[in-house]
């Protein structure tokens, strides 16, 4: 069994742990709030930021330096003991580390074009690696002197979720002993004006499966996540991939292939979707994924599983956010922290969906295991099973 050893954080809830516990037990985001500046079009977006302070790229690493970086230092700084540990047990050619990402040092890249276009030239200290997608895998690998597996994977919304799959892929196969798994995303305008170019970018604070919900907040994020064999509180029980290839933005309409993911990470886990506590939701907020997501959610669980999205508190974090969400359930089973309920103040919930167990006020986890869900842009799919060893 792969167990989860160690989660570092941060995001629009906090910059670490104990801040983000805090946050989402009261229902709150510091970190979300309306900025101005983003859209072409010159007006105010509500988006999810890390207010923290975030610790610099070290000099020899220069060419890696970007937010998104900066991002992963903040969350590694939180389980350095740990990862240390882990390396000097198993030797620097045996950890791996697999990262997901959408933008990686994009932001920094839009800032160079920019240089370039007003000065004639890109800006001293520009390296156009720091907006490879690839980047993220490779900076944290040079940086803790590893020389196992490590790579990036960028499929939009699910990346480091597939990342945490991967890195059990790893550990089980004898590829590795140990995988530092994760991702980061940072804010840039790439994808704040390609998501209000696809109408998917909401005009207010988000509203997942609220009736006058208009579509995504982005957010940015890091998540790492320490995957061994040692035994520890959680443990990745089961995972499910698929990929719909029915749409480039658009999901299946019936949601064929985010069901099939659900299904096979309750198969892996051997387990009866009534044995699940909780479900993470996607949970985005845009018309077509809380329809498409509580149909499936309807058909698998019925409405007898308590389930809620908390992106109306994160943003939707892109590359992070199944890293991130996974993070989340961890600190709720390890933490016993309150489910949190999905927030209806801005707009009722809709009535229209299929019946589920949408949580709208703090209860407890009845049972020690939660479902996290990523659907992402192409129909690519991925859920995770964590919870406590039996």
């Amino acid at each position: 069994m792969i167990y989860f050893s160690a989660v570092g954080m941060v995001n629009a809830l906090g910059n670490n742990n104990a801040q983000i516990a805090a946050s989402l037990t009261a229902g709150v985001s510091p970190g979300m709030f309306v900025q101005e500046g983003w859209l072409t079009e010159n007006r105010p977006v509500w988006l999810g930021a890390v207010t923290g302070y975030l610790p610099p790229v070290p000099e020899s690493l220069s060419v890696h330096r970007s937010r998104n970086n900066q991002l992963l230092l903040a969350a590694l700084a939180q389980i350095e003991t740990p990862v240390s540990e882990v390396i000097a047990r198993y030797g620097h050619e045996r950890v791996a580390v697999i990262m997901g990402t959408s933008t990686s040092g994009i932001a920094e890249g839009e800032d160079a074009v920019r240089h370039l276009h007003q000065q004639g030239a890109f800006p001293q200290g520009y390296d156009y690696q720091q907006q490879e997608l690839g980047d993220p895998s490779q900076f944290m690998a040079e940086l803790l002197e590893l020389t196992g597996p490590a790579y990036t994977l960028s499929t939009a919304c699910s990346s480091s979720a597939k990342a945490i799959i991967s890195g059990m892929r790893l550990i089980e196969s004898g590829l590795a002993d140990a995988a530092i798994v994760g991702g980061a995303d940072s804010l840039c305008r790439m994808p704040v004006n390609g998501f209000n170019s696809l109408e998917s970018f909401s005009r207010g604070r988000c509203t997942p499966f609220g009736q006058d919900r208009d579509g995504i907040n982005i957010g940015e994020a890091a998540a790492l996540i320490l995957l061994t064999r040692e035994p520890a509180d959680v443990a990745l029980l089961g995972t499910g991939e698929s990929s719909d290839a029915w749409h480039m933005s658009a999901p299946h309409p019936e949601g064929a292939g985010a069901e099939r993911a659900i299904r096979m990470a309750l198969q892996q886990a051997g387990l009866e979707p009534e044995n699940v506590g909780y479900i993470n939701a996607h949970g985005t907020a845009t018309p077509l994924n809380d329809q498409v997501e509580s149909a499936v959610i309807h058909r698998v669980f019925g409405s007898q599983i308590p389930c809620s999205s908390t992106k109306h508190l994160t943003g939707h974090t892109l590359g992070a956010a199944g890293a991130t969400e996974a993070a989340l359930s961890w600190l709720i089973l390890t933490q016993n922290l309150n489910l949190p309920p999905q927030d209806f103040s801005i707009t009722p919930r809709d009535a229209s969906l299929p019946d589920i167990r949408l949580v709208d006020a703090p209860q407890r986890l009845e049972r020690p295991v939660i479902l996290s869900n990523s659907f992402a842009f192409g129909g690519n799919n991925a859920s995770i099973v964590i919870g406590r060893p039996s």
